[in-house]
């Protein structure tokens, strides 16, 4: 059994404790250097790693050719991985393996609950696990690679509220001698009578002393 610690430190927090506990109890290994490669449904025999650097290698000579899985939550080697020379050492570290097999195992398990109609009550739901279990050791939910299905939580994130241009501020009043004065000088007529329009000419200074 994974210690408790670990999961706290490395498991991915969108997970309860339990539900990794169980995750890798059904679909997962103790051993932080375990390897699984399977071709098609055969689970071919490999020697048992005893180093990292035999884990690395015993991947590499698989890869590509079958399915290869490795560590405590038999993550898939071989995704995102073009060549066999891009093999990270993370793969078999008790920690990090933790932390990328319950990340990826968390939108595993989001997509399956997403079928379901996300109910409420998911996390209680024995067949919402079993299925992502499933779908885990698979690669495949209803058809599709899971492991390369957009992430719901992704996919439904609310999109950015587009914002409203600012008020044209250009039509201002204007001030003049300190005295804040509105500029009608271009208002036309407010009842169609001229005489009632806007001055157009300010004449109030002069003869003034």
């Amino acid at each position: 059994m994974v210690d408790a610690a670990l999961i706290k430190a490395c498991a991915d927090a969108s997970l309860k404790p339990t539900i990794v506990e169980k995750f890798i109890a059904a679909a997962g290994s103790n051993d932080p250097l375990a390897v699984t490669v399977r071709s098609g449904k055969r689970v071919i025999l490999v020697p048992k790693p005893t180093t990292p650097d035999e884990t690395l290698d015993l991947i590499r000579q698989s890869i590509g050719r079958n399915v290869v899985r490795v560590g405590i939550t038999q993550y898939p080697a071989g995704l995102g991985v073009l060549e066999a020379g891009e093999l990270k050492p993370d793969l078999v570290d008790a920690c990090a393996n933790l932390r990328m097999g319950t990340a990826l195992f968390a939108k595993t398990y989001r997509v399956v609950l997403k079928w379901y109609g996300n109910p409420l009550d998911g996390d209680e739901k024995p067949e919402v696990f079993e299925d992502a279990v499933l779908a885990w050791q698979s690669g495949y939910f209803e058809g599709k690679s899971v492991f390369r299905t957009p992430d719901p939580d992704e996919v439904d994130l609310p999109q950015p509220i587009k914002k409203e241009p600012l008020a044209d501020t250009s039509e201002q009043p204007v001030k003049s001698g300190g005295e804040e004065v509105n500029d009608l000088s271009g208002e036309p007529a407010r009842d169609g009578n001229p005489s009632t329009a806007g001055i157009r000419i300010d004449l109030s200074g002069i003869g003034a002393k």
